[in-house]
């Protein structure tokens, strides 16, 4: 029996949307779509646009982890996200306890982020990345504290999105990872 390989948790706005960048300049490698969502379905609202990167979703599942959406899109991610960048429909860590802030994060007070608790209950001891562009230095002593298996808060520049060296630290920790944890008995060592 193999080891379990670590939880990649993805969140959707800021990773796999550069929501931030400049809205007349669509980011290099990205198109343009327009959705409706939960709390975009009003007629005379327009469309939420979204910037997706197509070459996403292979690279993200040839990365060594299981794949869970971490995102307020929640079971909308694999509707609205996962088809478009070529992802099958994944877990997702529904959030129940926490609401989002009415201000953004970067307005708000320091303090652990509101995901923070329920990622830590989701792992559950598993080893886990996270990419997000909410958390700061509070979000990973509280994982510390927190969760007893090793974790990667792995901090993407919502106005970049997800870029080659965000997958390389990836594959880096990931492979990192493997080469610490000892073979499970009854596994040949070559």
């Amino acid at each position: 029996m193999r080891p379990v390989r670590p939880l990649l948790l993805l969140d959707v706005d800021g990773p796999l949307n550069p929501w931030m960048a400049k809205p007349s300049r669509r980011p290099e490698g990205y198109s343009t779509h327009r959705m409706r969502p939960t709390g975009w379905e009003q007629p005379y609202q327009k469309p939420l646009r979204v910037w997706l990167n197509h070459g996403h979703g292979a690279q993200l599942l040839a990365l060594p982890f299981d794949l869970v959406w971490a995102t307020t899109w929640m079971h909308e991610a694999n509707e609205w996200i996962g088809p478009h960048i070529g992802l099958p429909e994944l877990p997702v860590i529904v959030w129940t306890d926490e609401k989002p802030p009415s201000s953004p994060y970067w307005k708000a007070p320091p303090a652990v982020h509101w995901k923070t608790k329920a990622v830590v209950e989701y792992a559950a001891g598993r080893p886990f990345a996270w990419v997000d562009d909410e958390f700061t230095d509070l979000d990973r002593e509280y994982v510390a504290q927190h969760h007893d298996g090793p974790a990667l808060l792995h901090h993407v520049n919502p106005r970049l999105g997800l870029l080659p060296d965000d997958f390389a630290a990836l594959s880096a920790w990931a492979d990192n990872l493997a080469a610490q944890t000892p073979p499970i008995e009854g596994d040949q060592v070559t």
